[in-house]
């Protein structure tokens, strides 16, 4: 079995928050599978709790990284007046793992570098179960939605996305 530790796993058992290991299996060419949602649905988590990790590059030169659960998707005029920058782009895939410590498909909203600025989209407490990145590849973590906001307390928080 993969070694599922993690900065993410120490962050949440250092503050007594309880959380499941998800196994996500991986296809052939070493990404998670595509139909993530049907694999919650089996486990009997909402398929849309998933607090996807989007990654930015501000014109400024900072990352930002935005935690969105659902289906929405993030609102670059609303990111960009928030952030007071005139231009903003998705990080390139090496540019990812420079800015968060973790490869794409695994990327937390939590247990990253000091200096990420981290925005939390309002649709995170829409669900009192959440699924994130565990830092490991092949692997989430479920964990109440409770938890992962008091976890994100200092971050940024707002609309950020268009449904």
């Amino acid at each position: 079995m993969t070694d599922t530790h993690s900065p993410v796993i120490d962050l949440l058992t250092s503050r007594s928050i309880a959380f499941e290991i998800i196994e996500i299996p991986l296809s052939e060419d070493r990404k998670p599978i595509r139909h993530l949602e049907d694999l919650l649905s089996v486990k009997g988590l909402d398929p849309t709790a998933v607090v996807r990790s989007v990654v930015f590059k501000a014109d400024s030169g900072p990352f930002i990284l935005l935690a969105v659960a659902g289906s929405g998707r993030a609102d670059w005029g609303l990111l960009r007046k928030h952030l007071d920058e005139r231009k903003l782009r998705m990080a390139e895939y090496d540019e990812v793992s420079e800015a968060t410590g973790y490869v794409v498909g695994a990327v937390p909203p939590i247990a990253l570098p000091e200096a990420l600025r981290v925005l939390v989209d309002k649709s995170v407490r829409n669900y009192q179960k959440v699924v994130i990145g565990s830092g490991v590849l092949g692997y989430a973590i479920a964990l109440k939605g409770q938890d992962l906001l008091t976890l994100l307390a200092a971050a940024d928080e707002g609309e950020f996305v268009k449904e």
